[in-house]
């Protein structure tokens, strides 16, 4: 299948699976005339980078379990690969710590609010 169908049938724009040639995450065979040409493990592929990406993974983060082919079947189909699981637990626990730091980031900052307009003469006030 040429690129623009791969895009249409995955969801992924056609200069993003560009990219992910660039990148060698992809690798479509060319025909004569110098066109892409995608086979259909790489539809699977290529949903599978973009649903990881779009939680969140990095384009490094997908390259070793793509290698391992752990992208080879849909995710929602076939059991996740051990190095997957631990990449998500990973990044699922970091942004755990995030959202921590950032509820006390603007419980301070409504604190500070908070104390600076309960503080403040009322505008207009006699001398």
């Amino acid at each position: 299948m040429r690129i623009g169908e791969l895009s249409g049938l995955t969801g992924v724009s056609p200069r993003s699976l560009r990219y992910y040639e660039q990148q060698g995450l992809l690798a479509p065979q060319r025909t004569d005339n110098g066109y892409r040409s995608y086979e259909p493990l790489d539809a699977v592929r290529a949903a599978n980078i973009k649903e990881l990406l779009d939680a969140g993974l990095t384009l490094d983060d997908v390259r070793p379990p793509l290698e391992k082919g752990c992208l080879d079947t849909p995710l929602r189909q076939s059991p996740q690969c051990a190095e997957m699981l631990a990449l998500a637990t990973d990044r699922l626990a970091a942004l755990d710590e995030r959202i921590a730091a950032l509820r006390t980031l603007r419980g301070r900052l409504a604190k500070h609010i908070d104390e600076t307009t309960t503080a403040r003469p009322a505008a207009g006030g006699q001398d």
